[in-house]
């Protein structure tokens, strides 16, 4: 069986991913930051329908406790087979000289080191087969002027860790992958940005002419990590309505 760990389970895209892998076979370690009730949520959906799944609480900031989720989803799920590396956070969107430091500490904090510590204990875990999927954002080509520049630079990072990680873990039989979604309604442009009407402001603006939908990433995500896609390393899925 798979066993996937998705950090930043417990809501939007996450939580829909875990929902999806659960469907198709997968045992999910539902990683959560500090909403215990939500990711029991995901937990109870999952297990309500058969399939298995735990809740862990993790700041992904911290190696010790990244360490400690792998640990406890081995322990409990079975041995890990794959990470989507989704957990992220982003800040008041404004103008970039406005920017405090505390939120741009806390973005890189997270959504660069957090993911790069969550990928090198997956580095460490996995064997031949794994895979890993980074959620990264179409921001990271787009720039975000006027929003925020630091939070699209994060994703950038990402980007540079999917193809430095699937060039040096390939040999190994692990395969690195990145998908990139566009303005999608979910409630962190409320919860982050501060905007909670954001995605219905900016999702007509895509050539689709809406905002997407979180289990439209989540499909790609699914996909990434079955065996559908096992010739498929380094690779960005582009899930943003053709921005």
């Amino acid at each position: 069986m798979k066993v996937t760990i998705v950090t930043g389970g417990s809501r939007g895209i996450g939580a829909a991913t875990a929902r999806r892998l659960a469907e198709a076979g997968h045992a999910v370690a539902v990683g959560y930051r500090s909403d215990a009730g939500a990711a029991k949520t995901v937990v109870d959906q999952i297990t309500g329908n058969g399939g298995r799944a735990r809740a862990i609480a993790v700041e992904t900031a911290d190696a010790a406790q990244v360490e400690k989720l792998f640990a406890e989803a081995a322990e409990t799920l079975g041995p890990v087979t794959g990470l989507v590396n989704n957990a992220g956070v982003g800040s008041r969107i404004g103008r970039f000289a406005d920017l405090d430091e505390a939120d741009l500490r806390r973005v890189v904090e997270v959504n660069v080191v957090g993911a790069i510590l969550c990928a090198r204990e997956a580095a460490r875990q996995l064997k031949s087969g794994g895979a890993i999927v980074n959620v990264s954002s179409a921001a990271a080509t787009l720039g975000s002027p006027f929003e925020y520049p630091h939070y699209a630079a994060s994703k950038a990072a990402l980007d540079a860790l999917t193809l430095g990680l699937s060039k040096e873990l390939g040999p190994e039989g692990i395969r690195v992958n990145t998908v990139s979604p566009g303005i999608i309604d979910t409630d962190f442009h409320g919860s982050q940005s501060g905007e909670p009407g954001r995605a219905d402001r900016l999702g007509p603006n895509a050539p689709l002419g809406r905002a997407g939908q979180p289990d439209e990433v989540a499909a790609a995500i699914a996909w990434l990590l079955s065996d559908e896609a096992s010739y498929v390393t380094g690779a960005t899925i582009r899930v943003a309505g053709g921005r």
